[in-house]
């Protein structure tokens, strides 16, 4: 029987002679498990495996389900962060330019409302797991019904097309946030479950893939009083006071369902208010926006939820600026 001898980190294997006898060197590559590569990185297991679907960690690669780390591979310098404090200025800029230019008319307005009341209510909706398409949305909101769709869709398009309406409500008479505000908004937003509308959860919930619980039911008044009064307190940018809030929101999960609708209304009901365009995080971007949640549970980094919202704000303006531009 030839003797195995085993070196790392080479992808050769040969048998070749020592002290005359003849010996099978099998060399081969350490590797490390993604959950072992975000505890040695302090980042996310989510993050780990986007890093290795992007290609950015050298020598990593798929074997079936898994993927293959080599033990010592560097970690990816992260360029994602330094975005939010450039954009900043920008967005101000152009929120100014857009004040100075004509105001859009009624029609356009009522245009760009409706586009911007579907596109948003699909992709809310379609993050949490709605599967209506953006043109069945479009009908839905028109008053038809989908075949083959179940009415608890339904409901959520509805619910969520009188909630933004609620909030715009909100912000014509500039009404201050708070819990019974955010109860009314959730009680809309909720209109397959009647029984929980604008309800404090009353039992204990878990989220799948969250690297943190939600609070306890008897701990959500008290959490939910703290992050109002440090809210209200913060003299953070606009941009990273709704990201921190937004993420301590759901962290705290006050309600049974829907929760991340209500909480990506709040961010519109409190943008508005202050002059800003609404945003619509999109359903292709569900994963970079779950893993603003663990960048901040995981290493207390605001910067990844900021830099989304500030990148959508960016893009809002744009838009409008390039309507006002055209119809010049």
């Amino acid at each position: 029987m030839v003797p195995v001898i085993k070196i790392c980190y080479s992808d050769i294997a040969r048998i070749i002679p020592i002290n005359g006898i003849m010996c099978k060197w099998e060399v081969f590559f350490m590797y490390i498990t993604v959950k072992q590569a975000a505890e040695k990185w302090g980042i996310s297991d989510r993050r780990v495996r986007t890093l290795c679907s992007e290609g950015k960690i050298l020598g990593a690669f798929r074997n079936g389900k898994i993927w293959e780390i080599p033990y010592d591979a560097k970690k990816p310098t992260d360029g994602r962060y330094k975005i939010t404090e450039s954009l900043l200025p920008v967005i101000e800029e152009k929120l100014s330019k857009l004040k100075e230019k004509r105001p859009l008319t009624e029609g356009e307005l009522e245009r760009l409302n409706r586009e911007f009341l579907t596109e948003y209510t699909y992709n809310t909706n379609a993050i949490e797991g709605n599967t209506l398409t953006l043109r069945e949305t479009d009908m839905v909101l028109r008053g038809l019904t989908i075949d083959r769709k179940s009415l608890k869709e339904h409901l959520e398009v509805i619910g969520h097309r009188e909630a933004f309406e609620y909030v715009r409500q909100l912000v014509n008479e500039n009404v201050e946030i708070s819990e019974k505000v955010i109860k009314d908004i959730h009680y809309l937003v909720l209109a397959d479950k009647k029984e929980d509308r604008g309800v404090y959860r009353r039992v204990p919930v878990r989220i799948m893939g969250a690297n943190h619980d939600p609070v306890q039911p008897y701990l959500i008044i008290p959490k939910m009083e703290e992050l109002m009064g440090k809210y209200k307190s913060s003299e953070e940018d606009i941009v990273t006071k709704l990201a921190r809030f937004h993420i301590e929101f759901e962290k705290i999960h006050p309600f049974i369902d829907g929760n991340g609708r209500t909480g990506r209304l709040l961010i519109n009901l409190e943008f508005m208010k202050n002059g800003y365009p609404p945003i619509d995080i999109k359903f292709t971007d569900r994963l970079k926006y779950y893993e603003a949640f663990d960048e901040y549970h995981v290493r207390h980094n605001i910067s990844a939820m900021a830099n989304i919202f500030a990148r959508y704000l960016n893009q809002r303006l744009d838009y409008y600026l390039s309507i006002i531009e055209n119809n010049k």
